[in-house]
């Protein structure tokens, strides 16, 4: 008897369960796009390259364009169609909405999900490749631009929008009005 290629699975995805039968081959984004009709992850480069297909998997960003489907059975999704609650934007979204962080829009949703868990790690005291003390005692550096654009580094925008993600991601990071100095 040949094995299986496919498997029963659950996507917990924004809240709603979703059963399928899916391939072993199928991606996540693919199960989304395609069998889910949640289209608002965005199929970019299809290699894991450009980040447009990031969504939140357990609260932290993820590439679905990698990812199988079969390793997100019964995992906490998150889409871009679940980041606002309700009628009221999510702050990152708010923030790219303000101050202009997208262009064609094409990248936005995995900026957003990204800036999200970007936000989140920052917070958490997460180093990143900029981070001048690494200390854990040191606490979360300062969020500059510096630091904001490092964070953001696996997200591609073909429009240049840079100025303004770093803009927005420094907003709703810390509530102001503006971050300053956030030259990309």
């Amino acid at each position: 008897m040949a094995p299986s290629t496919s498997s029963a699975i659950t996507l917990n995805i924004n809240g709603e369960k979703y059963p399928l039968s899916v391939d072993h081959r199928t991606t996540l984004l693919d199960a989304l796009r395609e069998r889910l009709d949640l289209t608002g992850t965005k199929k970019g480069c299809d290699q894991g390259q450009c980040g447009a297909c990031t969504v939140l998997v357990d609260g932290r960003r993820a590439v679905s364009c990698l990812q199988l489907a079969v390793a997100a059975d019964g995992r906490e999704i998150t889409t871009i169609e679940g980041v606002a609650d309700g009628d009221r934007l999510h702050p990152v979204q708010q923030a790219f909405l303000d101050l202009d962080g997208f262009q064609c829009g094409y990248c936005t949703p995995g900026q957003i999900c990204s800036a999200i868990a970007v936000i989140e790690e920052h917070a958490a005291g997460w180093p990143s490749a900029v981070t001048d003390d690494v200390r854990p005692e040191a606490g979360p550096p300062p969020l500059t631009p510096e630091e904001i654009r490092e964070r953001m580094s696996g997200n591609l925008c073909r429009c240049g929008a840079y100025v303004s993600i770093v803009q927005a991601v420094g907003r709703a990071a810390d509530g102001q009005e503006d971050t300053e100095g956030a030259a990309a």
